[in-house]
């Protein structure tokens, strides 16, 4: 099962069916979410435990039961606790193939004339079963069941409008998310490079940020210092190594960005709670 780990290059599902589902839990090598961004849409599902979002500027936490609704192009990561929780990520274009009456409803959404409440709790009861029917038809992958996941997210939109699950944005104003497209360069570099040295002084550079601006507005965001999250998007990584190689620890420590192994191991078991053999060991079986 693939980690929701990417940039908007990455395609989920395939050109003529653009769903894909993914079911993460605590065994996953990428189990906690980094912050990143793409053109899709997506929702996601708590299965177990409890599921914290960091949505641009906003912090919001789901219990079981409950799912996320994450537009696209946001800026978006997140932190799960004792969870289970599944992903489903689809492209809105492919809803676009119908009529000029579904289609006038969806450029709302994708215009950003509406925005989605990003919580779907049990008062919207409606809205949890066609989710529920969504991600059940994801998972069995039924003979037919990619003209129930369509025709579901048809229904889900329809309840969202029905029901008026959104917010509008106000006429002339800048539409939602925006002041934190300064913020994805900075993620990006950090994804493309983190294997190399990278300082506080260049990644405030790319932000067009000063240093003490760029580090406190990171952190309001990320709730990490931008070095704090380098080293966390680091150990992340090693996880995928660890767990899909029989590279030695020293190796994952370099590819990682760690020029000091003993630093690496001492980090990684500050995050994981266990040393990065042990780790290696215990994906093996």
């Amino acid at each position: 099962m693939l980690y929701l780990d990417y940039n908007e290059k990455q395609m989920h599902g395939t050109k003529e069916f653009p769903i894909a589902f993914y079911h993460v839990d605590h065994n996953h090598p990428r189990y906690e979410m980094p912050f990143h961004w793409h053109k899709e849409y997506e929702i996601v599902k708590i299965i177990e435990g409890s599921f914290r979002l960091m949505l641009a500027d906003s912090e919001i936490i789901a219990a079981p039961g409950e799912s996320l609704f994450i537009p696209s192009g946001v800026l978006h990561g997140g932190v799960p606790q004792n969870c289970i929780y599944e992903c489903l990520v689809f492209d809105l274009d492919i809803l676009f193939l119908h009529t000029d009456v579904c289609r006038q409803y969806l450029k709302k959404i994708k215009h950003q004339d509406v925005t989605v409440h990003p919580l779907i709790t049990g008062a919207a009861p409606s809205l949890c079963a066609v989710i529920d029917n969504i991600f059940s038809a994801m998972e069995k992958n039924l003979p037919g069941y990619e003209l129930s996941v369509i025709g579901s997210l048809f229904e889900m939109f329809g309840l969202i409008f029905r029901e008026k699950y959104y917010t509008e944005s106000a006429s002339g104003c800048e539409p939602p998310f925006r002041h934190m497209e300064q913020l994805k360069p900075v993620f990006e570099y950090i994804e493309k490079h983190y294997s190399a040295g990278i300082t506080l002084q260049q990644l405030s550079q790319i932000s067009g940020m000063s240093p003490k601006y760029f580090c406190r507005y990171f952190q309001a965001i990320a709730h990490k210092t931008p070095m704090d999250y380098l080293n966390y998007y680091r150990i992340e990584r090693s996880c995928t190594l660890l767990s899909t190689t029989d590279a030695p620890i020293t190796a994952v420590a370099y590819d990682c960005g760690f020029n000091d192994c003993s630093y690496f191991i001492k980090l990684f078991k500050r995050y994981k709670h266990i040393t990065p053999k042990q780790y290696q060991l215990q994906m093996k079986h």
